[in-house]
């Protein structure tokens, strides 16, 4: 054999080596790429998934947080208890279905008689439930209207702890965007699914409720599990480290759920909700030096640890000093004032959102957070911490409040025989 025909046979060898690397290489890389592809599959199905709809508790308080939000207060337009009743049992049917990835309706978006509505809007036709989780509460004026009148003969049984929020210290709110008799929150990981279930509710309570405000969120501002990493606001500040977790559970029966004797008994195993929308004056906020952002808030912007320390879940140390003598947390820090420690041991359950609704029209971004919290009663949580806030926190100067509601909302439902708001009415 020829010195040249043996050098190509070289060649040819050494290239199938060559390429047998590569494929092995590849192979591997492929194997690489199908565990990772798996595990993101994995990790979709699960955010696509269903939320079970009944329960002790309604989903949507504890459920980890989803990413999305449609939020909806409604004024209940009808004089008649039974109609009301009847449309509460309703929407807990259509809630039932759109949480399990169904239709609104029976009928559905296109399986009904051609020449009638359907009993769906579309929308979400070929969309996964996508963690979709309805929540209903009831509002104080549900109980006795901004005239005094008892429309629905509830008046006795309004619970103590649903109070009127007092006015707090810097508040502009609007009236408009404020308060209703009912209201549902809508999360889930696809707006659209979100979106359409708010649009059903609204469809099936026509002429019997109409729409008083609604808020879209996006880019969940807490963490409700301990498996979900603690999210950012719109400041750019880790958001909610020390809220309530799902995984907590004496902690959730002191501070979320309405326990046993606490009062009425159609709220036991129930929580109350309190939103707030809050514009956030990122402008200002943009201009201002980290040291500053920091201090105010009271936490590293980037890792989230209180000052003073390395982690974010560490405890913060109120009593540490500077080399100047001063707090190292300031009296004034966001931290300080809505520790535990500061408010008798109060906490709650934090699932906000942010929003950006456009401009304000003066050539800055109408954005902020839309501040949702649970608790077992306001007047022990909320209302006293929101009181020290709005006196001290140095935030307060990049933050306005712009509307608030509050609302009861009762125990889960039971079964496809339960329904929203039975033992109130009942």
């Amino acid at each position: 054999m020829s010195a040249s025909r043996l050098s190509r046979r070289r060649a040819i060898t050494l290239a199938g080596a060559g390429v047998a690397g590569v494929a092995g290489v590849a192979a591997g890389a492929g194997a690489l790429a199908r565990g990772g592809a798996e595990r993101a599959s994995a990790d979709q199905g699960a955010a696509a998934g269903a939320v079970p709809f009944h329960g002790e508790h309604q989903a949507g308080i504890t459920t980890p947080a989803q990413d999305r939000l449609h939020f909806v207060a409604f004024d209940v337009v009808t004089k008649d208890r039974a109609r009301l009743v009847e449309l509460l049992g309703e929407w807990t049917a259509a809630a039932a279905r759109m949480t399990a990835g169904k239709d609104a309706g029976v009928i559905g978006a296109v399986g009904g008689v051609p020449e009638a509505p359907p009993d769906d809007t579309g929308e979400a036709l070929g969309l996964p439930p996508s963690q979709l989780t309805l929540t209903v509460g009831f509002g104080p004026t549900l109980f006795r209207d901004a005239q005094g009148r008892d429309r629905f003969g509830l008046a006795g049984r309004r619970p103590a702890a649903l109070v009127d929020l007092p006015h707090f210290a810097g508040d502009a709110l609007r009236p408009e965007i404020s308060g209703g008799d009912l209201c549902v929150q809508a999360c889930a990981n696809d707006p659209q699914v979100a979106v359409h279930a708010i649009r059903n509710l609204a469809r099936i309570g026509m002429g019997v409720v109409s729409v008083r405000w609604s808020q879209l969120g996006f880019g969940r501002t807490s963490s409700t599990s301990t498996g979900q990493a603690t999210p950012r606001n719109l400041f750019g500040f880790k958001d909610g480290t020390a809220n309530l977790k799902a995984e907590d559970g004496g902690l959730l029966r002191e501070h979320l759920w309405v326990q046993p004797g606490d009062g009425p008994d159609w709220m036991t195993g129930g929580s109350y909700l309190v939103t707030r929308k809050i514009r956030m004056i990122v402008e200002t906020w943009d201009r201002s030096s980290l040291v500053e952002q920091e201090q105010i808030v009271g936490r590293t912007k980037g890792s989230g640890a209180p000052l003073g320390k390395g982690d974010e879940f560490d405890e913060p140390d109120f009593a540490a000093k500077g080399d100047d003598g001063q707090p190292v947390i300031a009296a004034t820090s966001h931290v300080r004032l809505a520790h535990p420690d500061a408010n008798d041991g109060a906490r709650l359950l934090r699932r906000g959102y942010n929003f950006v609704d456009g401009s304000d029209g003066l050539g800055r971004l109408d954005a902020g957070l839309f501040f949702i919290a649970y608790q077992r009663d306001p007047r022990k949580q909320f209302v006293p911490i929101q009181t020290r806030l709005a006196r001290n926190d140095a935030m307060n100067e990049y933050l306005r409040h712009v509307s608030s509601g509050i609302f009861a909302c009762p125990p889960g439902v039971r079964d496809g025989g339960d329904h929203w708001g039975r033992a109130l009415f009942g």
